[in-house]
């Protein structure tokens, strides 16, 4: 017997699903008829997010905190960020003071 593979679908998706139950009006089986998903998966998003908020759903701006070097990774992209902005300040002035000489 063949498994049906279930797609895997994002934390962004899962958290919006989430909020858009919890509106006023809106139901967890509304919402998953529209998002084509169960209802019972909305129930399950929701308790992972009240329950295991962080170890669950662990990403932030695209790091995923779930792996072991992300503390090595998340300061290389933030000294990546400052180092970018220097560069783009340094590229500034430069111009700036070309254009001073003549």
């Amino acid at each position: 017997m063949t498994r049906k593979r279930r797609p895997a679908y994002t934390e962004e998706f899962r958290r919006e699903a989430v909020k858009r139950a919890d509106q006023p009006g809106n139901t967890n089986a509304l919402v998953a008829k529209e998002l084509g998903v169960s209802a019972q998966q909305i129930y399950n998003w929701r308790r992972q997010f009240n329950r295991l908020s962080e170890k669950q759903f662990n990403s932030l701006n695209g790091v995923d905190l779930s792996k072991p070097d992300t503390a090595e990774t998340r300061r290389l992209k933030k000294e990546n960020a400052e180092l970018k902005k220097e560069v783009e300040f340094l590229k500034k002035a430069a111009a700036y003071f070309a254009n001073q000489k003549e």
